[in-house]
């Protein structure tokens, strides 16, 4: 009895390092896992943003056609030739309002050309695989070069993230603020103002963080499910009141 008492001892003495290294490999691999679900969510959110842009295009293109159509059916039906519709002024754009203001309320139509959005794809594309300096500055360009374009905000939103992804909450926090001032009402408006709570909480600002929590649903009443799910596990997670 005493043996096989010993004997016990020693297994278990043996296989106390071998548990604790288990523990580790778990941690490690719950964490590789997480970096993967979000490089997933990563690419499903770009080719999700290309999509939604790719059917405004085409709605814009439908509605030319369309406009044309009636312009054409109205001359034929006055008797007169049905020639191509003449092309529409262009809009006097309104001053911008003093101290900055909402460049997305204010836009005109998508501007900036191929090369804008070419220049917009290639920086999602450096994010996606990776590299989040290339992507730093593709964004940091595009917002620069196209600040009234209709994808600005969602440039602003992702150059936060390239630095978050390095957790430099430094910048991150700066490129969110600019993000949730400068583009409010853009897509991805709502999500500027979350990342930037979690990146004040990051930074230890936990009532600065609560502050921007709070003013989420005040802002984005209409937001989805899935940002006011995060929002109230931010606010627990913090001890937000």
């Amino acid at each position: 009895m005493k043996t096989l008492r010993s004997r016990l001892v020693v297994l278990l003495v043996l296989a106390l390092p071998s548990a604790a290294w288990a523990q580790r490999g778990d941690a490690v691999y719950v964490e590789d896992r997480l970096n993967q679900i979000q490089q997933t969510l990563t690419n499903l959110t770009g080719q999700l943003e290309q999509l939604q842009y790719r059917n405004q295009q085409l709605q814009q293109q439908m509605e030319k056609m369309q406009a044309d159509y009636e312009y054409r059916l109205d001359s034929l039906e006055k008797g007169g030739k049905a020639g191509p519709r003449p092309a529409a002024s262009p809009p006097v754009s309104a001053p911008a309002p003093a101290g900055g203001g909402n460049l997305a309320a204010n836009a005109p139509p998508p501007g900036g050309g191929p090369q804008g959005e070419a220049l917009y794809h290639d920086a999602f594309k450096h994010l996606q695989d990776g590299d989040y300096a290339g992507a730093e500055q593709g964004f940091k360009t595009f917002v620069q070069r196209n600040p009234q374009h209709v994808l600005a905000g969602n440039a602003q939103y992702w150059l936060g993230e390239t630095y978050y992804a390095r957790r430099d909450y430094q910048h991150a926090m700066v490129a969110f603020a600019e993000g949730y001032k400068a583009y409010k009402t853009s897509p991805k408006g709502p999500d500027n103002l979350l990342k930037l709570g979690v990146t004040l909480a990051a930074l230890n600002k936990k009532s600065e963080a609560c502050a921007v929590f709070a003013r989420f649903k005040e802002d984005y009443p209409r937001a989805t499910d899935m940002q006011k799910r995060r929002i109230d596990q931010e606010r627990q997670k913090n001890g937000c009141g």
